[in-house]
């Protein structure tokens, strides 16, 4: 009995360590939580370049108050270890001090840019390849159905004026420029998943610095043009009730006889109004990037689209309106290349319609000087006013159009 009493002395002594260590081991009541580890559904929405909910880690930068001594173990880390650091610059909470000054010298990480570089290379690059090559197609396609729109009536071997020589400028300029940005440009996008592999680093290298040079510096004949053509033409591309009726005619390139024009048809006026607009807009945002972090305006833009409402009516959440610089870049560069796939598209119809799509065109800005019968056919409403200023002109005077 005397044994069996001692055993269980020694029990509740050998007991007694355990308890107290496990006590110990609980931690005070206002000891932080641990640091949210990042579940598989997290580490998916990433790679997919979805949102994720970081709201659990953004906080949890370090505290320099909470520090150890520095004769402590990781005291040296002033409160903040390694984690904790990578966290701070990812969240831009770190004090960072650098040598560069600038908008963009301290952000040093920046979770966008990977979605950015994705979308660029994936989406971006194939939806807009697919929209050229799309466009190229249809043309093939009406040419193959409908051939060549020619002059329908008898050519009369007179000639009108069509457009002036500085007007003719104007569009030679806007042409040439917007031709070259569109090339280098699409190098500039392309180039890594293309030109690469088939040419190798050093030539691309070659190749990619000669458009930069080439795009920086032509882009600016491409916005003189711009003011040019809108200043001389925009009177003449109001639109009126004869494009209604132009339209619904389908312009008379399916037959039924040519409806009623003036100088510019509802065609032209379409290409016009899509080259001032979508222009001014690769304008805007080429500026912002020739100028880096100088002329944010998403933030701007975004605010006044969620104070609008708009994406609750479409049944997604306020945009972010804080942005970092290099987000800003990223997003000009994106609409930069997003609108100008657009106009590129438009600009090859144009280009079809000049020149292989319809007889006698190329002439209006090739010589300037039209077919008589042509002008009549296209924009009959046109020459009977410049008929009429010939006809009310002093005799020896040079009619103005």
């Amino acid at each position: 009995m005397k044994f069996l009493h001692l055993c269980l002395v020694l029990c509740l002594l050998s007991l007694t360590p355990l308890a107290a260590t496990a006590q110990d081991a609980v931690p005070p009541a206002d000891t932080p939580a641990a640091t949210p580890a990042p579940t598989l559904e997290d580490i998916l929405r990433r790679q997919e370049g979805l949102s994720v909910d970081n709201s659990g880690r953004a906080d949890l930068v370090g505290d320099p108050d909470a520090a150890a001594s520095t004769t402590d173990p990781l005291g040296t880390l002033g409160g903040a270890s390694d984690p904790d650091l990578w966290r701070a610059l990812r969240f831009d909470e770190a004090d960072i001090t650098t040598q560069a000054r600038g908008p963009a010298a301290r952000t040093l990480m920046q979770d966008s840019g990977m979605w950015w570089l994705q979308f660029r290379e994936g989406p971006l690059l194939t939806y807009g390849g697919y929209l050229l090559l799309g466009m190229i197609a249809l043309l093939a396609l009406f040419y193959l159905i409908r051939g060549r729109v020619r002059i329908d009536g008898e050519k009369t071997g007179r000639t009108i004026e069509r457009f002036k020589f500085i007007e003719r400028m104007g569009h030679w300029m806007l042409a040439g420029s917007f031709i070259l940005l569109g090339i280098t440009g699409l190098i500039s996008l392309a180039g890594r998943k293309f030109l690469i592999p088939a040419f190798g680093h050093e030539t691309f290298s070659t190749l990619a610095i000669g458009s930069k040079w080439v795009h920086n510096n032509v882009s600016w004949a491409f916005m003189l043009a711009l003011v040019m053509i809108f200043v001389m033409w925009v009177w003449h591309n109001l639109p009126d009730r004869t494009d209604i009726k132009w339209i619904l005619k389908g312009g008379g390139l399916f037959g039924g006889g040519h409806p009623d024009a003036k100088k510019f048809n509802a065609g032209q006026k379409i290409v016009f109004w899509s080259v001032i607009v979508l222009g001014t807009s690769i304008s805007l945002t080429g500026l912002s990037l020739l100028f880096p972090f100088e002329m944010p305006m998403f933030a701007a833009t975004f605010e006044k689209i969620n104070a609008l409402g708009l994406p609750e009516l479409a049944g997604y959440a306020p945009l972010s309106t804080d942005l970092a610089p290099h987000e800003e870049m990223q997003l000009a560069q994106l609409w930069h290349a997003i609108v100008s796939f657009v106009l590129m598209a438009v600009i090859i119809g144009h280009i079809y319609i000049g020149t292989i799509g319809m007889e006698g065109a190329y002439d209006a800005m090739g010589s300037g000087q039209v077919e008589e019968q042509w002008a009549k056919e296209h924009h009959n409403l046109w020459v009977e006013d410049v008929k009429a200023k010939e006809r009310a002109a002093p005799k020896g005077a040079t009619p103005a159009e």
